[in-house]
């Protein structure tokens, strides 16, 4: 039972998004094995009935030659065209459901609790979107389907050996089922730890492998790349050595699957001399019975494989599973009301696992066009703060009402592109002409310019090819493209040099006029810019002086200088 409500989600996702092409797939991969054993049976009863037919003239010229071939070339072409149309249809239909799939992950991911969690480990995320999909491939191709094959399958043989004699026909069922069946899930269960550890070796492999290459120039700076280089081989090894016993275990599974078929096609073979010997049936039926035993446990072979993968598919399931409910409620928010930009009363944020709250009981406007510094140590919700206005984090309670807003991390978050597309994320139909003057505001129009390739100029990932400074300015340009009345910045020259630093703060200062303005910061450069100082301790505001009182030029004082 726990198995199978791992598995639902994923099985409503395909039963939803392609019922008909998975059914389809289904039923034609189960004609294609029943072709397949009919296609035997009756070329060895034929050859049967035709040798013993031929043994007299009499019954050569009355034996019909016609409807036995033109039936066996039906069934040879019923397997072709169904073995067709099954890889076509259950490979399309698969696939198609694991591009929906990994829709769904990427607008769940994008949420912003996803992604707050997610950046610290982004080796996860792709591990999620690619090995972890990929591996519930297995769930329809290699377990539903064959599974589902090869138990029409051991109906199909029972009825037609039971057709000889019933109690032939409900043995070889039973037989089919116990050990066509019971061989795969025994496979399973042994194979079950080794393809977990199999998949979190695979995780380590590719995160420790991410972070060796991303983060080699540190990991020597601190005499940690001989340990992170055999850290990526130990995981390596693991990797291996639950390849190498999943291996053993297929080959293991594969010899209990042949002996079992040795077994029956032995059993059946004595069933028919005897029924034979009685004169129940005739040399060519009894033929036939021999073959579609012979044939009886292929489809069960293929249960083989998907038997040895499953806890590997299984511990996908377990994990993307959860992404597949239903996505929770939107924020409660409200538009920000007349004359205020943001307001927030009484809201109370914490965030998942903390005994206490970020913030607590908070009461905070911003009016249309004021200018607010928000201070205080680590820890005190600055950030929270201004993630909760962005709409990046949901109130526990109270009610929080703002205008559109654009966040000014203090991470410049740059893509491998090129310039133009890097900007058009803030502003998709902005033209030419609107990049540049957003770049000239941001001082970096002249560099821009001065490229051969202009806008069209690409960078490398984490915008390689400019400096920090030339990445904040890219930040701001991408800032002023955004319409947005509310600006929200996290520490915006933090890690630049002090003329740099106010380069930005001045341009920041000019474009400033029309928008309201929320800072996050420590440093007393970019709280100057302020009206208002908000001083934050234990997500409580303890003072909120403005411009020419006394606590304001203290407060100012107090941070660190430039």
């Amino acid at each position: 039972m726990g198995i199978l409500h791992t598995f639902r989600p994923i099985i409503a996702l395909f039963y939803r998004e392609r019922r008909s092409m998975l059914l389809a797939g289904a039923l034609l991969a189960a004609v294609t094995v029943l072709a397949g054993i009919m296609l035997l049976g009756l070329s060895g009863w034929f050859i049967t009935a035709t040798a013993i037919a031929g043994l007299s003239s009499a019954t050569a010229f009355a034996f019909d030659v016609f409807a036995p071939a033109a039936a066996i070339r039906f069934l040879a072409l019923a397997r072709t065209a169904a073995r067709y149309g099954e890889r076509l249809t259950t490979h399309d239909a698969t696939l198609g459901v694991l591009a929906g799939l990994r829709e769904q992950l990427f607008r769940y991911w994008s949420r912003p609790q996803s992604a707050r969690l997610l950046v610290q480990r982004p080796s996860r995320l792709l591990f999620r979107l690619t090995a972890d999909i990929d591996a519930l491939d297995s769930l329809y191709l290699r377990v539903l389907v064959p599974a589902a094959v090869a138990i029409v399958t051991a109906l199909a043989v029972a009825v037609t050996l039971g057709m000889m004699h019933p109690l032939v026909g409900l043995g070889a069922g039973t037989f089919l089922l116990l050990t066509g069946l019971g061989v795969p899930l025994i496979a399973a269960r042994f194979a079950g730890a080794s393809s977990i550890r199999r998949a979190h070796a695979l995780e380590a492999l590719r995160s420790r492998s991410i972070d060796l290459v991303a983060g080699q120039t540190d990991l020597l700076m601190t005499g940690r790349l001989a340990a992170q280089v055999e850290g990526v081989a130990a995981a390596d090894r693991r990797a291996a050595a639950a390849d190498s016993r999943l291996n053993w275990i297929e080959v293991f599974a594969g010899a209990g699957l042949g002996v079992a078929s040795a077994l029956l096609l032995g059993g059946t073979l004595m069933a028919m001399a005897a029924l034979a010997s009685a004169g129940a049936i005739n040399g060519p039926v009894a033929a036939l019975g021999v073959l579609v035993a012979l044939a009886a446990l292929e489809p069960f072979a293929a249960l083989r494989r998907g038997a040895v993968e499953l806890g590997r598919t299984l511990l996908a399931s377990r994990r993307i599973g959860p992404s597949l409910a239903p996505p929770s409620p939107p924020l409660s928010r409200t538009a920000a009301r007349n004359g205020d930009t943001v307001c927030i009363a009484n809201a109370s944020v914490t965030h998942d696992g903390a005994p206490l709250p970020a913030l607590h009981a908070l009461n905070f406007t911003v009016a249309d066009g004021e200018r607010v510094a928000l201070i205080g140590p680590s820890g005190a919700g600055k950030s929270t703060l201004l993630a909760l206005i962005a709409g990046e984090l949901g109130a526990d309670r109270g009610e929080v009402a703002t205008a559109k807003s654009a966040l000014l991390t203090q991470r410049t978050e740059l893509f491998q592109d090129t310039l133009r597309d890097n900007l058009r994320l803030a502003a998709p139909e902005a033209d030419d002409a609107q990049l540049h003057r957003a770049l000239d505001q941001a001082g970096l129009n002249e560099l821009v310019a001065s490229l051969p390739m202009g806008l069209g100029t690409n960078l490398g990932e984490g915008g390689l090819g400019l400096s920090g400074g030339q990445s904040r300015r890219l930040a701001l340009a991408r800032l002023l493209l955004r319409d947005a009345p509310l600006w929200l910045l996290d520490e915006p020259t933090e890690g630049l040099d002090g003329a740099t630093a106010r380069d930005v703060l001045q341009r920041l200062r000019s474009a400033m006029p029309g928008h309201a303005v929320v800072i996050a910061t420590h440093i007393r450069r970019e709280a100057e810019l302020a009206d208002r100082i908000i001083i934050l301790e234990h997500g409580r505001i303890v003072a909120a002086p403005r411009r020419g009182e006394k606590v304001f030029d203290t407060a100012l004082a107090a941070l660190r200088p430039d």
